[in-house]
């Protein structure tokens, strides 16, 4: 398995599969890049893969500091140096497609398309912006994990999915499987990432991203809500925005088989006009 030095000297772990136009996968919080199972398996014959594991995440352990957007933003900025990357299409999902416009600015003449998956410019709701989170709700969450971190992300696992979208998956049996094989961040981690959520506003870096935009989001999302899709639609110039009806947060699970269809559509286009 491979690994890359940041330039904190950190050793950060990805994967690597496939061939052809380089499509880079941004987990979300307290996961890892195992979550992409589903596209790892279904689109190595048509691109290239690289998935790593978020600072503090899955085998990302060997790091310092707190964890907030500008860590994650810089070591994704390393991924890209190190592995000489360019004509990225760069998919992040949740607080990942958030890394993604955090890091956007920077890596916009080396990616060829973004893509944000269930995504919003700000987790928690405000005056001016109410598609987020109430605030207690974080605050709540906050509290949780300090008493167990554990029975928290149990919780957060629940809300994942749409009612009775799970159950009626053919893949149900798999993504319980593949959920509980996520190994659980440490608690200082899980804490950081979550206090960088709830403080974190991007809405000021939208209308300036020129990178083809696709938004993927479920209709059913309790966690970042529709709305703040459609926001991230109307306020990034030139984005398409494609709804998964009866679908929560995680449509590239549930709906692996039309999340990847329109992924690898999408990637192809950018990907060819950037030849």
């Amino acid at each position: 398995m491979p690994w890359y030095e940041n330039r904190r000297g950190e050793r950060l772990w990805y994967e690597d599969e496939g061939a052809g136009c380089p499509v880079v996968f941004i987990h979300g919080w307290c996961m890892s890049s195992a979550v992409w199972r589903y596209q790892l398996d279904g689109l190595a014959d048509s691109v290239r893969l690289l998935v790593p594991d978020l600072r503090g995440h899955g085998r990302s352990r060997e790091v310092f500091g707190r964890l907030d957007f500008a860590g994650f933003a810089e070591d994704l900025i390393d991924m890209f140096d190190r592995l000489n990357l360019t004509r990225v299409v760069l998919v992040g999902w949740s607080m990942g497609a958030q890394i993604a416009l955090q890091a956007s600015a920077e890596l916009s003449v080396r990616v060829a398309g973004m893509v944000l998956v269930s995504a919003t410019p700000r987790f928690t709701a405000s005056d001016d912006f109410p598609h987020g989170l109430a605030g207690k709700e974080a605050h709540g969450m906050r509290l949780k994990v300090q008493r167990s971190a554990q029975r928290a992300l149990d919780g957060f696992y629940t809300r994942l999915f749409a009612a009775g979208e799970l159950e009626s998956s053919s893949h149900t049996a798999d993504i319980n499987q593949l959920l509980a094989s996520i190994p659980l961040p440490d608690t200082a981690a899980v804490l950081d990432a979550l206090d960088a959520l709830a403080d974190t506003d991007m809405r000021h870096l939208l209308d300036a991203i020129t990178i083809p935009t696709l938004i993927l989001n479920g209709a059913e999302d309790r966690i970042c809500l529709p709305q703040a899709s459609s926001y991230l639609k109307d306020h990034i110039p030139g984005a398409r925005q494609s709804v998964f009806p009866h679908c929560g947060h995680a449509p590239f699970l549930t709906f692996s088989d039309q999340f990847n269809t329109e992924l690898i559509s999408f990637a192809r286009r950018v990907c060819e006009q950037n030849a």
